[in-house]
């Protein structure tokens, strides 16, 4: 029987895994692999600039293309700048398969140059993690990795590859088929449990659908939609479950949580039965557990059996895949009874509309509101902070448009790199990049990249000179002390006592042109829409577009840390 080395039976598994698109930075533990990668055509391997930017690439792909998302990496530094990619995408449940590279065995636990226990390190933070111990053991762990990234609830796995297993000649075969003991992951809706719940929607005189990220990652949204108009029964998401309905749709409220819409969160607390479908009721959506829909019976869906009852004891607990549970509901339901129910929520949102104060300066709206209107098939990915609040407030998800964003374990520097691997994946569709100057930094080294690959990105930067969202917190509830949150503070600020500032550093429009990109500054409303058709022009290169905001611009409505859904800041 033909024998191979393991390097080579790696490739040949990630092309049986339909794998086109690898994100890997090369090491001495892994340049054998890098070896036999350069011997194939099917396969593209993009070289970012940084470990942590590669991971959320192929965490963006993943996302918006239903595909697994494939990472390579080195031993030691290479596998643990993978760390915060490898949490975020398993707090958003991203299906990635990471593969790094580790020293030989006898090597192992010596303290060997570049040499970690990464398995035990993101043990908490993958879906599984294993090291690749014995050669003839390297294509049934291949296998069984794809297989657990993308069944059950989807999340990281990651692979540890001793560069002598990865030698050593071995069995050309790969696995047809995979037959884990103790992983059988349910996907069957339990009609009974299924049908009780229907029963209580049509009996509830206030029902409310709660869509989580969960549906969008099940690809349940167009058969969801059908159930809410059967219904009418009105809803409200989380950031994640953004789009799940479109959101021009006249049944959906908006999203609900500590930046959620007013009658959002009055709905949730005064509904009589909250619906919810794939959400983990984390403490950015409920405030005071206690004070969490306090009159309604609670309808649980969901895929991991373990986010259940977590947080929020519920009524009725489903066990099952959003699309496979939605699409059994869409053949019982039945019409509820909502106009009062309805008619009350309008009222809360005419008495509280989700919209910025009238202002002479730019604000945020104005630009997401310019997004809305100029893109309508699109990929939106945004960093974390103030901006990505703005965004998830005022965006427009509908069937051609996407919303990406770390939710979960909220990562700054995401934004960037995310559009990178999002516009890999879809080529044809316009993505766009809307980060803070804060995060915008942690990973702007990605310019290389997008010139390189002649992507024709446009990334938006809300400039405030601050850390926007602390910032935040520290005016609201901090007496106004700005500590580490002014982007231009150092020596001139500290030698003159806050009295003289240095321009700010840098000058994103310069750098921009600098790595062979377009920068844009705006100052005034006046000149966004200009700014997004010059962008639109640029059909090989990334657009960077810097928007002066005020850094007195807040995000509203907020729920004060520790408060109810109901004890809401509405603007100051």
């Amino acid at each position: 029987m033909k024998q191979i080395s393991g390097n080579k039976l790696l490739v040949r598994a990630l092309k049986e895994e339909g794998v086109d698109t690898i994100f890997g930075y090369p090491g001495a533990c892994t340049i054998d692999i890098s070896d036999e990668l350069y011997k194939q055509d099917d396969i593209r391997i993009i070289l970012p600039r940084h470990e942590q930017a590669l991971v959320h690439e192929a965490d963006a792909y993943a996302r918006t293309t239903g595909k697994v998302g494939v990472c390579l990496v080195t031993s030691g530094p290479g596998a643990t700048n993978l760390v915060t990619g490898l949490a975020t995408a398993n707090y958003d449940s991203v299906p990635l398969v990471c593969f790094t590279g580790q020293v030989a065995r006898p090597l192992i636990g010596n303290d060997a140059f570049q040499e970690v226990d990464i398995v035990g390190i993101t043990r908490s933070i993958t879906k599984y993690g294993v090291i690749v111990r014995n050669r003839e053991d390297l294509g049934r762990i291949i296998k069984e990795a794809f297989y657990i990234a993308r069944t059950g609830r989807p999340g990281p796995v990651l692979i540890d590859l001793p560069k002598d297993v990865m030698a050593e000649l071995g069995s050309a075969d790969y696995p047809d088929t995979v037959n884990i003991r103790g992983y059988k992951p349910n996907t069957n809706v339990h009609m009974g449990q299924l049908k009780r719940a229907l029963k209580m929607l049509k009996k509830a005189k206030k029902p409310l659908f709660l869509a989580g990220g969960g549906v969008n990652i099940a690809h349940a949204n167009e058969v969801f939609t059908e159930v809410v108009e059967k219904t009418e029964v009105p809803v409200v998401t989380t950031i994640m479950g953004r789009g799940a309905v479109p959101t021009d749709h006249p049944l959906y409220i908006g999203n609900l949580g500590m930046h959620g819409a007013y009658a959002s969160n009055m709905a949730v607390s005064e509904c009589d039965l909250l619906f919810s479908i794939g959400t983990r009721f984390n403490d950015r959506i409920t405030g005071k557990l206690h004070e969490f829909a306090p009159n309604a019976q609670i309808v649980h869906i969901d895929i991991d059996t373990a986010s259940i009852s977590r947080n929020i004891h519920v009524d009725v607990p489903i066990v099952a895949d959003a699309l496979e549970a939605v699409t059994k509901m869409n053949e019982y339901v039945e019409h509820c009874e909502t106009k009062k129910w309805r008619k009350q929520i309008a009222e809360w949102k005419e008495e509280h509309p989700l919209t910025m104060k009238n202002r002479v300066d730019m604000g945020p709206q104005d630009i997401i509101e310019e997004i809305n209107r100029q893109f309508d098939n699109a990929i939106i990915a945004t960093d974390v902070g103030q901006h990505q609040m703005f965004t998830t407030q005022y965006i427009e998800i509908t069937k051609n448009k996407q919303l990406i964003t770390s939710g979960g374990l909220g990562t700054m520097g995401y934004g960037f790199p995310a559009a990178i691997g999002a516009k890999l994946g879809n080529p044809d569709k316009d993505v766009i990049a809307i980060s803070g100057d804060g995060g915008m930094q942690m990973n702007i080294q990605e310019f290389a990249t997008a010139v390189l690959e002649e992507l024709p990105l446009i990334l938006c930067v809300f400039n405030n000179e601050y850390l926007g969202m602390v910032r935040q917190w520290q005016k609201l509830f901090y007496g106004k002390r700005y500590s580490m949150t002014n982007l231009k503070s150092g020596a001139l600020f500290r030698r003159t006592n806050g009295q003289e500032m240095p321009e700010y550093t840098p000058d994103f429009v310069k750098l921009a042109e600098s790595y062979g990109a377009k920068g844009i500054r705006v100052m005034k409303k006046e000149d966004i829409a200009a700014a997004f058709e010059e962008a639109k022009k640029n059909t090989k290169t990334p657009t960077l577009i810097e928007f002066v905001i005020n850094p007195e611009e807040l995000v509203y409505p907020m729920v004060q840390p520790g408060g109810t859904l109901e004890d809401l800041i509405m603007d100051c």
